[in-house]
């Protein structure tokens, strides 16, 4: 069993980070209210590898660079960092070989989290 299962990306306008979720990352996200808080969840199926989660708005959820950091698998980090800066994201760190793990890079979302982009080597 994977030990993540669930996660939460604070956001501070619930509107932006929705747009810039589903863009770059090519997602649909379904909103809710939980425990008073504003949430888009990213769609989830028993039958695929990894975690889901949500993007929150509320009084404890501060974006930052600082704390957990979240790896999103992906099929191309080059076009995926160019939907992101399409989208009002910014490159941290650019795309970078890790050997026969694949590749990794980094960028920061319209809400000013540091996030991860993971392409396995083909």
């Amino acid at each position: 069993m994977n030990p993540v299962v669930y996660f939460e990306i604070p956001a501070i306008e619930l509107d932006r980070a929705c747009d810039f979720y589903s863009k770059v990352f090519e997602a649909t996200l379904t909103r809710d209210v939980v425990d008073g808080y504003q949430m888009a969840f990213f769609e989830s199926s028993d039958e695929s590898f990894g975690a889901t989660g949500a993007l929150v708005v509320g009084d404890v959820y501060i974006p930052s660079h600082q704390g957990c950091f979240l790896y999103f698998g992906v099929e191309s980090i080059d076009e995926t960092v160019a939907r992101a800066v399409e989208s009002g994201g910014s490159v941290l760190y650019p795309k970078k070989s890790n050997g026969d793990l694949g590749s990794v890079a980094e960028i920061q979302d319209t809400e000013g989290n540091r996030i991860a982009l993971h392409e396995e080597k083909i």
